[in-house]
């Protein structure tokens, strides 16, 4: 699926959205840091959560494993350019999610149990013809099976057992049968993954929210202090990595392919696992804010690729970089954060493990909901509760799956979901730039109200 064509989607995607919006990026991130601090929440508006707990449900599922092995696998398939052409993908990105989460609100649908449900197949729905309807079933399909948690699940898994149980000679037991081979330490870990996950998710979007608005400024806390840390101490290579990135995003020395090309598309694909822009989870959760206006609920999608990639997933570039764990290791994804954290500060290995723990399982709660949303549009809300049960039985496959596998499922899945999330915004984008209009000439003439008094 992921080929040049959906290089020219999500990315010219983001230009488009990026120029049409005249650089929404830079006229009102400003405004965008007031909405999201609660400046013009009215508890009386529809929804179920408040900004700030939307973009942390959504944060809690991207700034996650994604940023903490997608950034190894990244570098490992594209070498050190690969992270350019992430924060190339994330830049236009915020400009998608402006976009896509704006309309998340002014096409609001009605579930089969009659509850107000945002998302891409609600805009579908609700904003084009029904001879697009097509494209919301593609969504919700692809959405069902992207959103299982199986990469968090092995990655949390391996990080359990390179840092907990491998350094004491345990874990190493293996499962072998004629169809399946796993370590018997990783199925345990994936059951009592389950039953933690279970205890959350079936407590709905607002136990979620709750969760996640308390562990998600925590866990970026300790993860960031922790990076800049090792940074500090490898200070004086730093410009060198930097010039590493920009040299080779040019040069395109890719381990796989070699081209140019080559690196900008694993580039884009990690961004799109990373901050998910024009991927279409973003409207899901920003869909159930309590927000009766699109552009402020836009406007904090828009700082979510901000924080997750051009930040977060900077910090862990250049602790691989710069401890040139990519170099020294034939291990992958994780593992190779992890080799950097030892490497980089005293017990690195175990304050990674407790963030990767924080990560995945806020990511393993928030997926969830997107899941439930996609299965109920297909299927009857009434019935939304069955794909929960599909939705934490898959955590255990992924704990024992092999990674590649899992990485090829999810990039299909994701790249699928894409497609119907940024053609709709595309064709509804007039939309969305009618309503900023009007938007922001309420708000000058509100400022001009109260200079008068």
């Amino acid at each position: 699926m992921w080929g040049t064509p959906l290089l020219i989607l999500l990315l010219g995607g983001g230009i488009y959205f990026f120029f049409y919006s005249r650089f929404v990026q830079f006229k009102h991130f400003g405004h965008a840091i007031n909405v999201l601090l609660g400046r013009y929440d009215n508890p009386e508006e529809k929804g179920e959560i408040n900004h700030y707990e939307a973009l942390s449900t959504h944060l809690a599922a991207t700034v996650g494993m994604g940023n903490i092995s997608g950034v190894a696998v990244a570098i490992l398939m594209g070498g050190p350019g690969a992270i350019f052409w992430m924060w190339v993908s994330a830049f236009f990105g915020m400009a998608t999610k402006y976009f896509t989460c704006s309309l998340a609100i002014m096409y609001r649908g009605k579930d089969s149990c009659g509850q107000l449900q945002g998302g891409p197949m609600y805009v579908i729905r609700e904003g084009l013809h029904h001879s697009w309807h097509w494209l919301a079933i593609l969504f919700s399909v692809a959405g069902m099976i992207g959103v299982l948690p199986i990469f968090q699940a092995n990655q949390l898994t391996q990080v359990i057992h390179d840092v907990m149980l491998a350094p004491f000679g345990l874990g190493d037991a293996y499962y072998h049968s004629e169809w399946l081979s796993f370590r018997i330490s990783d199925l345990l870990t994936g059951l009592v993954l389950t039953a933690l996950v279970a205890s959350i998710i079936f407590g709905g979007i607002r136990r979620i929210g709750t969760v996640a608005g308390k562990l998600v400024p925590v866990m970026v806390i300790v993860y960031f202090i922790t990076v800049l840390v090792i940074i500090f101490l490898h200070i004086e290579h730093v410009p060198t990595m930097f010039s590493l990135i920009f040299t080779d995003a040019f040069t395109g020395d890719a381990v796989v392919g070699g081209a140019v090309g080559s690196v900008i598309l694993i580039g884009a694909k990690r961004a799109a696992f990373s901050n998910e822009a024009g991927i279409g989870t973003a409207p899901m959760a920003h869909g159930a804010a309590k927000t009766d206006e699109p552009v402020r609920e836009g406007l904090v999608a828009m700082i979510g690729p901000a924080i997750d990639t051009l930040l977060v997933c900077t910090l862990t570039a250049l602790a691989i970089l710069i401890t040139d764990s990519w170099l020294t290791t034939s291990k992958e994804g994780v593992s190779v954060t992890l080799q950097a954290f030892n490497a980089g500060v005293p017990y690195g290995g175990y304050i990674l493990a407790l963030c990767a723990a924080i990560f995945a399982l806020t990511s393993l709660f928030s997926l969830s909901y997107y899941g439930e949303k996609c299965y109920a549009y297909l299927f009857g809300a009434e019935r939304k509760k069955q794909y929960l049960i599909i939705y934490v039985a898959s955590i255990i496959l992924g704990s024992v799956a092999s990674l590649k596998a899992i990485i090829s499922l999810i990039d299909g899945m994701y790249a699928t979901m894409a497609i119907p999330t940024v053609i709709s915004a595309v064709l509804l984008s007039p939309k969305v730039m009618a309503e900023t209009r009007r938007y922001f000439a309420r708000m000058q003439e509100r400022r001009q109200g109260l200079g008068k008094q």
